[in-house]
């Protein structure tokens, strides 16, 4: 059977008045330890002033004993000497609740007695009180507690009932924060914190989901204006090729992005395993460059490259290769016609490797370069529409590079070009591609 734990609340009074009440029963029995010592050493020393009054009177004036009961007090006590009784009171030896202490020497032997009834009548009025304070104090520490308890959790309660009104549509809410400092303070940080990343995934998701439907839409209108003008003309078989040829441009406009949407989410959801090995980035870089050469042959561009020593990397050469051609196919379509594109590759004095892609088309605003990598984002979206893009390279090519363990660095002014630069980690460095937690070494494939 399932037992169903009480609240915090109930729980912190109860927790609190545990303790309390374990700390009042100790200090209650230490209090009554004391004092019941005190009272025992105070009776004892009084039967031994009794003691020392009985034997000075005993051997200055042996006939003066039977006086000590009426001048000082002394009511039991006796006076032996040897097996003789000197002297003894008439309810002597006592009887009932009495302490009784002895002082001997060879010649004589003496004893004294006090009654224990005062103290025990004060150590008994002590236990009622502290007996009696005892469920009181924890009395007042459940209602003391139960209302600090609830006082401490009032942020809790405050944060539940603002979280229950953020919905979908007012992420952009905040719980509010009563004291930095605190633990509630922290939590309610850490509690807005996760809002601001839910705010932003879902604002990229319908920026993405508004984006992707434009870019969609178009295609497909274009399609569907072809085909209706075909269908109301009556067409030559040439025209009807030329018709079938459109829409089959657009259909492979289609296949591009849907392909490239569909490996830019099987990037970053991790569900492309790379197979880490290692790569010269020379021989690499050299082969993408001989793929896409002739592309900037027909914009006669020059592209050339710079490499020096080998320089050799740990990673998935396939990943690295798509993120590489993505960033050079970048460079030659918006490099205008006879421009120059560089790649070099190098060793930093860090020890991490670098390839450049550098090219001399328009370059970059500042404004812009925080959110070139996102999907979908266009600098200039008639350009980007003229050259056949769809706002997905940049972005594959950075998570590409990001699955490889590095970075994409981006140095542009408008109007002066702009430089790519991939930085990858040292061979064998620890925070390299081996540590990344969604990417094991199996094959990769990038369809």
């Amino acid at each position: 059977m399932k037992v169903t734990m009480p609240s915090v609340r109930l729980r912190l009074t109860l927790w609190h008045t545990g303790v309390l009440a374990l700390v009042v029963c100790i200090f209650a029995g230490g209090i009554f330890g004391f004092v019941r010592a005190r009272l025992y050493a105070a009776l004892d020393r009084q039967i031994g002033d009794d003691l020392a009054t009985i034997e000075k009177v005993y051997r200055e004036e042996t006939g003066d004993l039977g006086e000590l009961a009426h001048r000082m007090g002394i009511a039991h006590f006796a006076v032996m000497e040897g097996g003789t009784v000197v002297y003894r009171t008439p309810d002597w030896p006592p009887t009932g609740l009495y302490r009784v202490k002895s002082l001997s020497d060879p010649s004589h032997h003496i004893a004294a007695a006090r009654t224990e009834m005062t103290v025990r009548q004060t150590l008994w009025t002590l236990g009622i009180i502290l007996g009696a304070g005892i469920p009181c104090a924890v009395a007042l520490a459940i209602g003391g507690g139960y209302v600090l308890a609830g006082r401490m959790l009032a942020p809790v309660a405050t944060m539940a009932e603002t979280a229950r009104t953020i919905t979908a549509q007012s992420l952009s809410a905040r719980l509010r924060v009563e004291n930095e400092q605190d633990e509630f303070g922290q939590l309610v940080r850490v509690f807005n914190d996760t809002l601001g990343r839910l705010e932003a995934a879902f604002e990229e998701l319908r920026r993405f989901t508004a984006d992707a439907s434009h870019e969609l839409r178009t295609p497909l209108a274009a399609m569907r204006s072809v085909g209706e003008v075909a269908l109301q003309r009556s067409l030559s078989a040439p025209a009807y090729r030329e018709v079938i040829g459109s829409m089959l441009e657009e259909v492979s406009r289609l296949t591009h992005l849907v392909e490239s949407l569909l490996t830019l989410t099987r990037g970053e959801s991790g569900r492309i395993q790379a197979a880490f090995e290692v790569v010269s980035l020379n021989g690499l870089v050299g082969g993408v460059v001989d793929n896409l050469r002739v592309l900037a042959e027909e914009k006669e561009q020059t592209l050339t490259i710079e490499v020096g020593s080998p320089v050799t990397v740990r990673c998935d050469p396939g990943i690295l290769r798509q993120g590489l051609v993505n960033l050079l196919d970048n460079a030659i379509k918006y490099t205008p016609r006879a421009g120059a594109i560089r790649l070099a590759v190098s060793q930093q004095r860090s020890g991490e490797a670098a390839i450049e892609v550098q090219d001399s088309g328009p370059g970059i605003a500042a404004v812009h370069q925080g959110r070139i990598f996102e999907r979908f984002y266009r600098v200039d979206d008639a350009l980007s529409r003229e050259h056949g893009g769809a706002g997905l390279g940049l972005a594959t090519a950075r998570w590409a590079v990001e699955a490889n363990g590095g970075r994409v660095e981006l140095e542009s002014q408008q109007g002066n070009g702009a430089l790519f630069r991939i930085v990858l980690p040292a061979l064998g460095s620890r925070d390299g591609p081996a540590l990344q937690p969604n990417l094991t070494e199996k094959s990769a494939s990038l369809q």
